[in-house]
């Protein structure tokens, strides 16, 4: 019976092993599968950090961010993902919000609101406002936020002494980036505020992540 006892748990004890290994090995198949960082070639100067970060089309950031409408507003998290002309933008807060997800690319744009109800929209900005009493620019926002003006739209623009983005004009929109930090090798924008005479976006950009194709 003492042998059969010790047979009976030997036995368990190498099931539970192999299930241990088993599971350990699809964590990592699972983990292989998902893209990797790369690292940024040198941006030396603004016409380089025009030509390269406008050229890349896959991405990621993450982080905070404060709006602003007169009365209406909120703080909440805010993702973006980036892969060619497509884009899916999470923005998470209080005050009734919830989590709200735009995608799209450049022919539509989908909001997809905190009780699972998807919107087709013509003009983001302006049915944003119209829904939450703020808004935020939606077609723009991938090119600011990476530091660099939107090529669809006419700009002025203001360098730092390191011939970084400081100040830029476009549309009706203005974007101040008071902050840069290091991201996968060189210097990305961390802190941006745009405003236009309705409202005031401000974000704190907490990781990039650019990737291969």
């Amino acid at each position: 019976m003492f042998a059969n006892a010790c047979s009976r748990l030997l036995a368990e004890t190498r099931s539970r092993r192999n299930a241990a290994l088993l599971a350990a090995l699809l964590l990592a198949s699972g983990c292989a599968s998902m893209p990797a960082g790369v690292p940024l070639p040198e941006l030396d100067s603004w016409e380089t950090r025009v030509a390269v970060l406008g050229s890349r089309s896959h991405w990621h950031f993450s982080g905070r961010v404060a709006v602003k409408a007169g009365e209406e507003g909120f703080n909440g998290k805010i993702n973006w993902s980036q892969q060619d002309d497509v884009f899916e933008m999470t923005v998470a807060g209080p005050l009734g919000v919830g989590a709200v997800r735009i995608e799209g690319d450049a022919r539509r744009v989908v909001l997809t609101d905190k009780d699972g109800e998807q919107t087709v929209m013509q003009d983001a900005e302006r049915e944003l406002f119209w829904r939450y009493g703020w808004t935020i620019p939606v077609s723009s926002l991938r090119y600011w936020a990476l530091g660099i003006p939107d090529p669809a739209l006419p700009a002025t623009t203001a360098l730092d002494e390191q011939g970084r983005l400081q100040t830029l004009e476009q549309g009706n929109w203005r974007v101040e980036i008071s902050s840069y930090r290091a991201s996968s090798g060189q210097s990305m924008p961390r802190i941006l505020t745009a405003s236009n005479p309705d409202t005031r976006v401000r974000m704190v950009i907490d990781s990039w992540s650019f990737f291969d194709r």
